[in-house]
Order: structure tokens, then sequence, then C-alpha cells
């Protein structure tokens, strides 16, 4: 893997590598701890080793990247990103007539099963969505024309909404609410005017209304469980009916909140108060030892590293992340091809929106929608994919071509 560094902003692209690794081993070693301390659940226990072995599939995805210059991933952008847009489509024909390899999990359809039994793997087309767009998004910007005046916007636009529509059928709404500021981080990168990117943000608020109307109650709910926490606005949920159904779809319950609908956050917020600033330590605590917190392997895997390792260990893994993110605007800024910049800038802007709104949603600052965090937590196609995005990040920053176009 060593040879894949050598080239230009070596430096950048080692402690990158060294920032991934450190995220990685957190993750498998947090894995590891809850299923330790609870022999009897078998959705942790012993999961830990498959964590390891895609994590070792993901250092040859990586090294599978940089095979290949970046720029001839630009040019089969297009035929990438059709192909992920087939994938995303036979979900959704799954409605229609039920296919096979695709399972109904927790009412949603988010997983293409391929093979049988002990064999069998599960790739998830919407996390492929993330590089491929990201990909034809940028292939599509290097040229000034495509994006100066409102009416070449109407390229990235659609680029933007067909995945993101598709997505949100599945339904996955923590992977619409990353396409959005990536969309908008690489426009302006690009060199869209200002004006037009506040253009855009304006039509997204006033479209949020028939949004929210056509929203799945379970879905409302996650995004009004956010306002839910304070108690002033149960009471009012509670007295005011209407007031109710615009939140949770229908009559408000405290009993049920408690319960059913705020049960994930309020049982996050605790372990992560619990740790205080030193944490009880690797695999102590109530948060570790019982399954007092559901997903906490998965989403929510934040506050299970904040109930061990306190406010210090939160910190320590932030850092790793924003190591993570100068290394990936050194190797923007200092490349003189606008592909390869646009590329940078995405990614980065995509892991910075990623670990943004999966810690604000542990901590119950923004909704619970899923979105996993990069590395740390367990999943095969988010470790896959965030391996692979990585080894595109050093690709781009091995090679710098001499450019004449201005800066």
């Amino acid at each position: 893997m060593f040879q894949f560094l050598k080239g230009r902003s070596m430096a950048s692209r080692l402690v990158l590598l060294a920032a991934t690794l450190g995220l990685i081993a957190i993750g498998i070693a947090t894995i590891y701890a809850v299923g330790r301390a609870t022999p009897g659940d078998p959705e942790v226990f012993g999961v830990w080793k498959k964590q390891l072995v895609f994590a070792g599939l993901g250092a040859f995805v990586f090294a599978g990247v940089n095979l290949v210059n970046y720029r001839r991933c630009g040019s089969a952008s297009a035929w990438i990103y059709g192909f992920v847009l087939l994938l995303l489509a036979v979900l959704l024909l799954d409605k229609i007539v039920d296919i096979p390899f695709v399972p109904v999990i927790n009412g949603t359809r988010r997983w293409i099963r391929i093979g049988a039994g002990a064999w069998s793997f599960g790739i998830q087309p919407s996390e492929l969505c993330k590089p491929a767009y990201i990909l034809a998004l940028a292939w599509y910007l290097r040229y000034r024309s495509n994006y100066r005046n409102f009416r070449a916007l109407i390229g990235p636009f659609v680029l933007t909404l067909l995945p993101m529509v598709l997505i949100l059928l599945e339904p996955d709404l923590g992977t619409v609410l990353l396409m959005m500021p990536v969309f908008l981080t690489m426009l302006f990168v690009a060199g869209a005017r200002v004006k037009h990117l506040l253009l855009v943000i304006l039509l997204a608020l006033l479209a949020s209304p028939v949004l929210w109307v056509k929203m799945e109650p379970y879905q409302r709910l996650r995004i009004s469980s956010v306002l839910l926490q304070s108690s002033y606005v149960r009471d009012k949920a509670e007295q005011h009916p209407f007031l109710g159904t615009i939140l949770v779809g229908g009559p408000f319950s405290p009993k049920k909140w408690k319960d059913d609908w705020g049960y994930h956050l309020i049982r996050s917020k605790y372990a992560v108060a619990s740790g205080g600033t030193g944490g009880y330590g690797f695999g102590r605590g109530p948060f570790v030892k019982y399954d007092f917190l559901p997903e906490r392997h998965n989403d929510f895997i934040f506050a299970v590293i904040a109930h061990q390792w306190g406010f210090l260990g939160c910190l320590g893994v932030l850092a790793l992340y924003v190591i993570m993110f100068i290394c990936g605007l050194d190797i923007a800024v200092n490349h003189t091809d606008p592909f390869g910049r646009l590329v940078a800038v995405g990614l980065t802007a995509m892991f910075l929106v990623q670990v943004v709104v999966n810690v604000s949603m542990t901590l119950g600052l923004m909704p619970i929608t899923g979105l996993t965090l990069p590395f740390v937590s367990y999943g095969g196609s988010s470790l896959l994919v965030s391996m692979a995005c990585v080894g595109l990040l050093n690709n781009v920053g091995r090679s710098r071509p001499f450019c004449l176009a201005g800066r």
C-alpha cells in the first residue's frame, strides 16, 4: 500500500491514511467491547470479526481504486452513475413486484442481497451512490459554462434530484440530507454565483412544507423529535391535538414518547451524559453491558464511545476527523485540475456532513436519520465505500496534471 502513497503531497496523504486507520481501530474496539459485554445478544456478539474482515477488504479496495488514474474514473462517471441509479430503481421495483433478493427491513428497501446462507452479503446502493454522484457532478462542473448562470444549473439539479428522489422513496432520509450540502459545496467551489446558491436554498425551504406533508408519520416523527425533547413542546402537543398531528401524525402521548418515539434519543443522551469527563473505561458501564441502547454498535456508536471514554475520548475521535478534513482540503487546494479539485472537495464535504449529522443525531441536535459514523459504525457497505473514497482522495493527491487554466 505504501507505493500508492508516493508522489506529490505525500505528507497529507500519509496523515490522511493514518487518521483513517485510527478511526477504523476505534470502531472495531468499540464493537468488540459491546459484543464481549453482552454475549447473549446475537446482534452484536462476534460482529467485530466481520468488521475486521471488512477492514481487510477495505485495504484491497483502497489499493484497487489507486490502480487507475482518477481522470479515467471521471470519463466513466456517467456509466457508474447510471449503474447506481439502476440499482436504486431495482429497490423501488420491489414495491410493485416481489424481488427475492431485495429484503424489507423495518419497512425500508435499502439492500440487495447476493448469495445464500453463510456466504450471503448485502449491497447498499445508497452508499454506492455517494462517490458515484460526486464523480458525475465533478465531471460535469469542470467546465465554467456549466454553472455560471442559473439556467446552466439545470444539469447539476437533475444530477442531484434523480438519486435524491429514488433514495427518499426507499426511504433513506439520511443519505438525502447528505447530498444537498455536498451539492452546494461543490457548486460554490466550482465558482457558481452566490446569489444562485441562495436562490437554491430558498427554493429548498419553500419546498419543505410539501415534503413534510408527503412524509410517512415515522419520518415526520424523526424530525419533530428534535423539538419534542422540550417538555414545553410536549405539553403543547398533548393539549392541542392539531399540533400533535403535525408533529407525530396523530394524538401525542407522553407515555408513547418515553417508551417508543423518543426511546433512542433519550437513551443516547443518557449514555453520552453518563460518560462525564473520562468515562467508565473500556468495556465498562451500563450502556455497554446491557441492551439499554439499540443500534449501539451502528448508528449510535458515538454514544458508546462517549460512555466509555467521556468528553476527552470524544475530543480524540473528533480530532481524527478534523485531521482527515484538513488533509482533504490540502489535497483540493493544491490541485491544478478542476475535476480533481472538485472530487477532493466533494469527498471531504461528504465526510464532514456525515460526521456532523451522526454526532448531532446522537446528541439530539438533529433528527435520527440512520446515517452511520464513517469508519467507526458497523457495516460492510459503509466501510468499503468509505475506504474507496479515501483511496480516491489519495489518487487525486498523487497526481497534479499540468494545467494552463487560470486559478
